[in-house]
């Protein structure tokens, strides 16, 4: 048994040890991981594990992702070390969490995370507690084998060896990796009760990596997608995040609508997309998430409040314009509206207050861009969120085309001088009663609906301030 660990039961070894695959290893001319690729804090976190006898592994993501020629971001470590033990090599070291036990070691801005290997240990087992088939706490330690079989999908089980520079496969990974097929490793019911965000995860690695969720892994999420409405509204947020914000939100979206996931994780968005204007929601939403990719992918600035700000705009919509129908004051409609859906959001994706607000403006300020009188485009011009509430508009318009000129019409507003601007408000105020003369605005003067005078919504108090998209 490796230094440090709890020894597991005899009768657990029994049942784990046929399970075992007979271990693969590349060795370093077979493998194209180089230690060039590897960041700074995770070798020194390596090579200090090693030198003090420990086994040292770089495992998970960032081993699938070098082995397909990818940057990783994030590197964890799997080692037979305990976590007080590598926090008495580490001085930079913090232990955290309750339901697994882990190790930080703190590098400036990077952080690398080190896990000791995970074993099988009984329900009974007092560092073990499962409810309801959900693991609420498993600190039991035991082999590199065990830590294997309990990690998630086969390509996230390959671990790099800093003593020899090998790739160790115990459970098919390289396999999963050449056929681009994720499998999940166990019984998938079984795993999913475990944990239900895993079909989550199974969702956003085959986005990103253009993998085919195996047919095994991917028949329970009808029956089982029921259970992410139990999971933790926060941690829901943060997958949200990793789904929307890593530079695949739009595969990823397509993944959680084809699996049937969707539904579970954003109802309203589901239900929206099955309206009579679903097919322009999901167009609105498609081009929102492609220019959110691109974003991301150039280092540019994304921000959360605009994401839920697409994902939820169905949903608002409809609630407000059923509501101004039946006489509500437009503003309150809207307000109203955006209240609304946002409470009903949290209770499956605790959205912080601070992006809610400013989603709740983003919204609020939509119907007030038609309204082009002097005094009116003037106050929206200085609104702290005009420019997040535009860009929202701008994505509007890719799924409208009735809105191209609306949208051309602020881009103009906001390019001229202050003093040139008054003659270009001149012309859109006389255009919502009467006919101008060629060369005002021309697309503006085909458009000649009357828009209901709407009263300036509340400000939001918020300090959060939005990027572009």
């Amino acid at each position: 048994m490796p230094r440090g660990l709890r020894r597991n039961s005899e009768k657990s070894a029994e049942i784990v040890a046929p399970q075992l695959p007979q271990v693969r290893v590349i060795t370093r001319d077979q493998h194209g991981i180089s230690r060039r690729n590897i960041s700074n804090g995770a070798l020194r976190v390596l090579y200090r594990l090693n030198e003090a006898g420990f086994e040292a592994f770089l495992v998970g993501g960032a081993v699938r992702d070098l082995l397909l020629g990818g940057h990783p971001k994030d590197f964890d470590i799997a080692t037979n070390a305990t976590p007080e033990q590598v926090r008495g090599l580490f001085r930079n070291c913090r232990l955290i969490g309750r339901r697994f036990r882990l190790a930080h070691v703190v590098f400036g801005q990077e952080i690398v995370e080190v896990a000791t290997f995970r074993g099988i240990g009984e329900e009974g087992n007092v560092d073990r507690h499962v409810v309801d088939g959900r693991i609420v706490r498993d600190n039991v330690y035991g082999s590199i084998e065990e830590d294997a079989i309990r990690r998630d999908f086969r390509v996230n089980a390959l671990y790099y060896n800093i003593a020899d520079f090998s790739v160790r496969d115990y459970v098919g990974g390289m396999q999963d990796l050449e056929a681009r097929i994720l499998h999940l490793i166990g019984d998938p019911e079984q795993r999913y009760r475990e944990d239900p965000v895993r079909m989550l995860r199974a969702v956003r690695l085959a986005a990103k990596l253009e993998f085919r969720i195996d047919d095994t892994a991917e028949k329970p999420f009808a029956r089982l997608g029921q259970l992410l409405c139990d999971a933790a509204p926060a941690r829901l947020f943060d997958e949200s995040l990793k789904l929307f914000l890593s530079g695949h939100g739009l595969a990823s979206f397509r993944e959680l609508d084809r699996s049937g996931l969707l539904q579970f994780v954003f109802p309203s968005t589901a239900t929206a997309l099955k309206r009579s204007r679903g097919t322009e929601f999901r167009l609105l939403l498609e081009r929102g998430l492609a220019n959110t990719d691109e974003r991301v992918q150039a280092g540019k600035s994304v921000t959360p409040a605009f994401l839920f700000a697409l994902l939820l705009w169905g949903g608002v919509r409809e609630r407000a314009e059923r509501a101004i129908a039946g006489g509500t004051d437009a503003a309150d409609a809207w307000g109203d509206a955006g209240e609304a859906v946002i409470q009903e959001q949290v209770g499956r994706v605790a959205i912080p207050r601070r992006f809610s607000l400013v989603m709740e403006e983003i919204w609020a300020l939509q119907p007030r861009f038609e309204q082009r009188l002097k005094k009116r485009v003037m106050r929206l011009l200085s609104h702290p969120r005009f420019r997040a509430a535009y860009d929202f508009l701008v994505v509007r318009a890719q799924a409208d085309p009735e809105l191209e000129e609306l949208a051309d019409w602020w881009e103009q507003a906001q390019a001229v001088e202050p003093a040139e601007l008054g003659e270009l408000l001149a012309q859109p105020a006389a255009v919502a009663t009467t006919a101008v003369s060629e060369g005002a605005v021309p697309k503006t003067a085909a458009r000649k609906r009357r828009r209901r005078r709407r009263r300036k919504p509340a400000g939001s108090g918020s300090d959060e301030q939005p990027a572009d998209s």
